[in-house]
């Protein structure tokens, strides 16, 4: 009985369509996190740097292992999305955004150094393109936005994001 119940109430807290996306909101791609255990680190909003922070994880910080690996960065990119019937937000965190950029949020984030505007190519990139997607409610009762729980493309030919961008910027750099 109690399966059945979880079961009914795991049903209605996720949901799955076809959408298209908007846009996404290219100039805060990121969050840090403590290296080891993976909590949300407060940062200086903006801050980009590679020098790790003087604030270090609470939790974390006494232990030896975490004076080598202060911080990551983790995805979590706002998009907005739209189906037949209306339009809404999404936050797509790291697990699903690491399979439609190819890559983990570090490494895009120092390909972005090399190319500053990438994070505006990224949005035209994903714009138009139609995933069958499965969404589900925060749970945490602050948030305001559904999670974006799975991607999958429809279409044939998408690729990761970060082969595209390697792609553009190479073809671009040899035509100039």
């Amino acid at each position: 009985m109690e399966a059945a119940a979880e079961q009914g109430e795991r049903g209605s807290r996720t949901q799955m369509l076809t959408g298209t996306v908007l846009g996404i909101d290219h100039t805060d791609l990121f969050y840090r996190v403590c290296a080891l255990c993976e909590r949300t680190l407060s940062f200086p909003s903006g801050d980009d740097s590679d020098v790790p922070a003087s604030s270090l994880c609470k939790f974390c910080h006494p232990h030896p292992a975490s004076a080598s690996s202060a911080s990551k960065r983790l995805f979590r990119i706002l998009m907005s999305v739209a189906t037949e019937t209306k339009v809404f937000s999404v936050i797509c965190f790291d697990r699903v955004a690491r399979v439609l950029f190819g890559c983990s949020a570090d490494d895009f984030f120092h390909f972005a150094k090399l190319h500053p505007f990438c994070g505006v190519t990224v949005n035209e990139i994903l714009e138009g393109e139609m995933f069958t997607m499965t969404l589900t409610k925060p749970l945490n009762g602050n948030a305001r936005h559904l999670r974006l729980a799975s991607a999958v493309p429809l279409s044939s030919t998408f690729q990761p994001i970060i082969q595209v961008l390697r792609e553009y910027y190479t073809s671009s750099r040899t035509s100039s």
